[in-house]
């Protein structure tokens, strides 16, 4: 199985870019996002000047709970960059995005609880609510964090959309919220309540 078959495999498919988006990506803004791969994992990231941006993470099953996510985490940690992701609400259906969660509790991600982030799959056309997790060295705030957001989804998600996909994905400032008064529950709160 190649990389991109992995990643396809293991993650939804409303979150996933298209192939040649992400070689896209390799070639034409190489300078900045990257693809870290060996037998057992993919990572896809984006390295700007200020922050990192983990596009996706795959560790096979059968090295899950060996420390290799940890390691991978840990290498991108080293740089002292705020490192942002974004991950689906729980979903009590599948484990798969428990797990997730409570690895990124224990590598001390925080739950953006003032970002807003919903946008529409252009594989599905459904709404795709997706929820911020951050790491940051200088304890950022979360204002931070979103305009930071905001530049890796111009710069990322959408590069080339149109050519790449026949339409565009919709504007950042339809996508994107920064709301301090935004109610929303802790999503590792809701990660507890999966424990019960």
């Amino acid at each position: 199985m190649d990389w991109f078959e992995k990643l396809n495999e293991y993650f939804p498919i409303q979150e996933m870019k298209s192939k040649q988006h992400m070689e896209t990506l390799l070639k034409e803004k190489s300078d900045v996002y990257y693809k870290d791969e060996g037998d057992e994992h993919v990572l896809m990231y984006a390295e700007f000047e200020e922050f990192i941006f983990i596009d996706y993470l795959y560790v096979a099953a059968s090295s899950r709970g060996k420390g290799l996510g940890h390691q991978l985490i840990e290498k991108l940690k080293a740089r002292k960059k705020p490192i942002i992701l974004e991950v689906e609400p729980v979903d009590y259906k599948d484990t798969d995005s428990a797990k997730r969660l409570h690895f990124y509790r224990r590598e001390d991600f925080k739950h953006a609880k003032s970002i807003g982030y919903n946008r529409r799959s252009l594989a599905t056309n459904e709404n795709t609510p997706l929820e911020i997790l951050y790491w940051s060295p200088n304890d950022d705030n979360e204002e931070t964090i979103y305009q930071q957001m905001r530049r890796m989804y111009e710069d990322i998600h959408t590069y080339k959309d149109e050519q790449l996909y026949g339409k565009p994905y919709q504007k950042a400032e339809e996508v994107l919220s920064y709301d301090q008064k935004r109610k929303t529950d802790d999503i590792f709160g809701a990660l507890k309540e999966t424990n019960k």
